[in-house]
């Protein structure tokens, strides 16, 4: 009865209850039940993606412009990834609904998803998104947020046992090639880790490349990243876990570092380095105020709603390594219920992205 009232009341979160007395009680009386993603809110989280991944207007290229040339629709420039305001979010909006049909096939959306996802990754789609990354001066278009995210889903429909994920899969290798190669020939070069907590953040961005490095057998890969991860972090201590989050965060610098780190490192090696690197973590009593969004209608404010689902994956990722860590898993909740709300409230600035992070964040959760 206690689950079913858990669900009852995670469902009331989802459908967009915004009295924060109402939250805080929630995050008071069930902090401690395991959260489980329902058909209910299933069907919920796939109309995010669903009702944008085809809607071409409003739009963030974020291209540079050589010429007049240039100058095209986005569904022109990206006919595979033109919806849901930017690339990147168009990419992991795909990466929602097939994480949700894997788990939910019955969806009440199903056929509409699929139809939906068989229109946009054909092979002539994905081939015009593999020219555009190819042409002159766009070698760093969507670096390393984006690629993580593109590389996240071609992962998700490699291993997707159904004839449909093994079709897409194989109209998306020539796009997760491309970006793959960018890796390699990137991180060589670069020569300082970016630690801020939005897009170019280098953690979050290896971290998907070596979960899809691992999945595919791409040794190369996995192995250059896990260098430079060495490379980068390997010497870390005392984070500045205080200062977080940044104004514009929706990413936590500091977990995200220990997310990759715990993929990297051997399991006795990652924990010595996280006492050094975290050393609050250890403590049981260990607490942390979740970001709180002032505004859902300014697309920078919101981010914060994405910090909390970001410490909430890195936070259960740390806990199911190190048994030491599980009372992260409290606070990890904490940060998860507060910031669902957010995901459907009817604010296109926060739901054509924050869904894929709840997701995730879900998915991790246990």
């Amino acid at each position: 009865m206690k689950l079913q009232v858990l669900f009852l009341t995670f469902g009331m979160i989802l459908y967009g209850c915004k009295d924060e007395k109402n939250i805080a009680a929630v995050e008071s009386n069930y902090i401690e039940e395991p959260i489980k993603l329902t058909m209910e809110e299933a069907n919920r989280l796939s109309k995010l993606p669903l009702e944008c991944m085809q809607i071409e207007y409003p739009n963030k290229l974020g291209q540079t412009l050589h010429d007049s040339t240039d100058l095209q629709s986005p569904k022109t420039l990206h006919p595979a990834f033109y919806g849901c305001f930017d690339w990147h979010s168009s990419v992991h909006g795909h990466w929602s609904l097939i994480t949700l049909l894997k788990q939910f096939p019955r969806l009440e959306n199903a056929e509409e998803i699929r139809e939906k996802l068989r229109q946009n990754i054909t092979p002539g789609n994905i081939q015009a998104e593999v020219s555009y990354f190819k042409r002159k001066g766009n070698g760093s278009y969507e670096r390393t947020y984006g690629w993580a995210w593109l590389l996240k889903l071609y992962e998700e429909l490699y291993t997707w046992e159904d004839p449909l994920g093994k079709e897409l899969a194989a109209n998306l290798k020539p796009l997760a090639d491309v970006i793959a190669e960018g890796y390699m020939a990137f991180l060589p070069k670069l020569n300082y880790p970016i630690r801020v907590g939005e897009h170019t953040n280098t953690a979050f961005g290896l971290t998907f490349a070596y979960d899809y490095a691992l999945t595919t057998g791409n040794e190369e890969l996995k192995n250059l990243i896990g260098k430079r991860a060495r490379d980068f972090y390997a010497d870390d201590i005392d984070c500045p876990i205080r200062w977080e989050p940044s104004g514009f965060d929706f990413l936590s610098p500091c977990l995200e570092e220990a997310d990759l780190m715990r993929r990297v490192l051997p399991e006795e090696e990652f924990k010595q380095w996280l006492l050094s690197f975290l050393p609050d973590l250890i403590n049981p009593s260990f607490q942390w105020e979740t970001g709180k969004v002032s505004d859902r209608t300014d697309g920078k404010l919101v981010h914060l709603d994405g910090v909390n689902f970001s410490r909430a994956w890195c936070l259960y990722g740390i806990a199911a390594t190190l048994p030491e860590y599980g009372h992260l898993r409290s606070v990890a909740r904490t940060h998860l219920i507060h910031s669902l709300p957010g995901i459907v409230d009817g604010n296109y600035e926060g739901t054509h992205w924050l869904g894929s992070f709840a997701i995730y964040a879900l998915q991790n959760a246990h």
